[in-house]
């Protein structure tokens, strides 16, 4: 998870509402324009309006609830009263408890996202498009290595946690699920928002368990219609994040084997997938290697697994500043999967070996669609690193 400690203004977006091409946006600007608030014009359509509304409900709540979470936690246990205190103490064992016998584990898809099932102002709002390039079968178990990250990752979160009619037209009888970060199933709050969403924990337990689940249709835990589990990975992390800047491709995934680890020993099948345009929905502040700012986000992302970054994005009433993504285009593209032989032990070299085959088949994914999905692509490349 990524934690926002500012935002600052961006000018030059069109009244239209992103209807200008995205790198357009990102101008230089004289001193008097970037001080300009450029407003959203009152005759909007009101299906935009909701898009909007529903978009900033998601941002907001992912952006804010850690914070909030956080500090206010230890605000109440002070300030608060003897019965507060006792109810919060309640919890606090209660989500130990909870944690140490399910591991950050959700069951099905999570009621909360049922709400919104049917509400197609989120993939809208972009739009978000999914694109099958080869099928899933439902007798098996999948990892989707997901790239890039971007600031939020919403290209996967909109096909795999929202509106996921498509996912499931598409591929019929797998369960999509997407796992975040261990230390958000132990925070106050944030864990019952999340887990409402159907998120689940990355840490290796809750992924040992969803991913040894039967593929049986006859299993008590297939009665659902699903029989088959596919857990998004945003693999780059906060470190990928961290490069996130419109128009460039830069993937956090040399020296990340973990998941192919996890696939060998569960049996598991990887799926690389590739979302075209999540890097362009947001710029942050300029932060380039051995930067100042890089130095510190590096140093709290040591100590706390959580990266602060500088979001610049739109507000909710105007185009100029805010933590609001601007619509643009994603197009998550998923690839064929790369199936592995099952090992309690994998070994290096084999674990090498599928490793390349996950760079290749990204690799390609990007040769093949960049000029579909990407504008100026000749001038675009992908750094893998």
């Amino acid at each position: 998870m990524l934690v926002p400690i500012l935002w600052s203004s961006v000018a030059g977006q069109s009244p239209i509402e992103s209807e200008v091409p995205f790198k357009n946006r990102w101008k230089i600007h004289s001193r008097e324009d970037t001080m300009k608030i450029e407003w959203a014009p009152l005759n909007i359509p009101l299906d935009r309006r909701l898009q909007t509304f529903f978009t900033a409900f998601f941002t907001y709540t992912i952006f804010w609830l850690p914070i909030i979470s956080t500090f206010c936690t230890p605000f109440l246990l002070y300030y608060s009263g003897f019965y507060l205190r006792t109810f919060l103490l309640i919890y606090f064992v209660y989500i130990y408890w909870d944690y140490k016998k399910h591991f950050g584990i959700m069951e099905g898809n999570g009621w909360l996202v049922a709400l919104f099932r049917k509400n197609p102002s989120y993939r809208d709002y972009f739009p978000v498009e999914l694109v099958k390039t080869a099928e899933l079968p439902p007798d098996r178990n999948y990892i989707l290595s997901c790239f890039p990250h971007g600031l939020l990752g919403m290209g996967i979160c909109v096909n795999m946690g929202m509106d996921i009619p498509k996912w499931l037209k598409l591929f019929p009888q797998v369960r999509p699920k997407i796992a975040t970060l261990d230390h958000h199933f132990k925070t106050p709050f944030l864990r019952e928002v999340i887990r409402l969403w159907g998120m689940v924990s990355v840490c290796k337990e809750s992924l040992v368990y969803l991913l040894n689940k039967s593929n049986d249709p006859k299993h008590e835990d297939n009665q659902d219609g699903f029989t088959s589990n596919a857990v998004a990975i945003l693999v780059g992390g906060a470190q990928e994040a961290m490069d996130s800047h419109p128009g460039q491709y830069v993937l956090t995934l040399r020296n990340r084997k973990g998941f192919v680890k996890m696939a060998i020993r569960t049996g598991s099948s990887i799926v690389p997938t590739f979302s075209f345009g999540e890097v362009d929905i947001y710029d942050q502040v300029e932060n380039p290697p051995n930067s100042k700012l890089r130095r510190f986000q590096n140093a709290v992302k040591k100590l706390t697994g959580v990266s602060p970054i500088i979001p610049k994005g739109r507000g909710i009433f105007n185009y100029s500043f805010g933590i609001l993504p601007y619509r643009g285009r994603i197009v998550q593209v998923v690839g064929a999967p790369i199936d592995v032989v099952q090992s309690d032990e994998p070994d290096s070299a084999y674990v090498d070996e599928i490793h390349g085959k996950v760079i290749e088949a990204l690799e390609k994914i990007f040769e093949d669609y960049k000029d579909k999905y990407i504008q100026n692509s000749h001038r675009t490349k992908l750094v893998i690193q």
